[in-house]
């Protein structure tokens, strides 16, 4: 299902044995644009600490009641490495997060999610292959591509012949877990309007520039369907937005690795 972003926030988390607490923002990877972790407000019950929750734990997304179950227990978190959400996660951070829960590097892997073509196809790793996998992620680069929601926010958003407007927000597929569409404001043009774009349209992002860069022209963006929050994005939708623009739409491509990945010898 395709939703916007800012429903994630503020969802319960849900383990096996009761509330870990609520979403308060996530990471994306900077190259796939999957959201590789959740950061979430434990409240009272570890003494205010942010923990870090993976998508490879999410066994229920629940929109209409605002929940996400995971498939962890609360002395599992309690225990989990301590990780500064409010500093950038290093590739070592994550390995020994990943590690700890026995989940696989994405990042060692030919799809989106590592060996896994989602996270629910993923499997929990024995510890010896676990710890194998971790001492070759020592010797690796600390540069995890990882960014924060948050930090992304408002960044100004560019065309082939000028400024446009300035990200607002994501829509977000909770079964691949994966960022679909950034949400572009263009009000300072077309009061009012805002439209999606898919990051595979991005032709290069400046993080010190905070500013996203698309190949397509204002009068094309201008006159593209619309987006509005409140109406669901329907497979009908995405296909005027892909028609309209003469782009591939992505399911196409996911089909067909997705086959290939089913018919690969285990």
């Amino acid at each position: 299902m395709l939703m916007n972003a800012k429903h994630l926030k503020g969802m319960a988390i849900r383990a096996l044995d009761g509330e870990l607490g609520t979403v308060d923002q996530f990471y994306f990877d900077d190259e796939t644009w999957a959201i590789r972790y959740f950061t979430v407000e434990t409240g009272g019950w570890l003494d205010g600490r942010q923990v870090l929750v993976s998508p490879f734990s999410v066994i229920h997304t629940d929109w209409q009641e605002r929940r996400l179950d995971v498939a962890l227990t609360k002395e599992q978190v309690e225990n989990s490495p301590d990780i500064d959400t409010h500093q950038p996660v290093s590739r070592q951070h994550e390995a020994e997060y990943l590690g700890y829960y026995g989940y696989p590097y994405y990042w060692g892997g030919p799809n989106l999610w590592g060996p896994a073509f989602s996270p629910a196809g993923s499997e929990i790793l024995a510890d010896a292959a676990a710890e194998a996998l971790a001492d070759r992620i020592r010797r690796e680069s600390t540069d995890s591509h990882l960014r924060s929601e948050e930090e992304v926010q408002g960044y100004f958003i560019d065309s082939s012949d000028g400024e446009i407007g300035h990200l607002d927000g994501f829509v977000v597929d909770d079964d691949m877990w994966t960022i679909r569409y950034i949400e572009v404001a263009t009000r300072n043009w077309w009061p009012g309007k805002k439209v999606l774009m898919s990051p595979a349209w991005i032709e290069r992002v400046s993080w010190a520039n905070s500013k996203v860069y698309v190949g397509l022209s204002r009068d094309v963006i201008q006159s593209g369907p619309e987006y509005i929050e409140s109406i669901p994005v329907s497979r009908d939708y995405e296909n005027r937005l892909y028609f309209h623009y003469g782009l591939p739409p992505y399911w196409l491509n996911e089909a067909e690795r997705q086959a290939t990945f089913s018919m690969s010898p285990v």
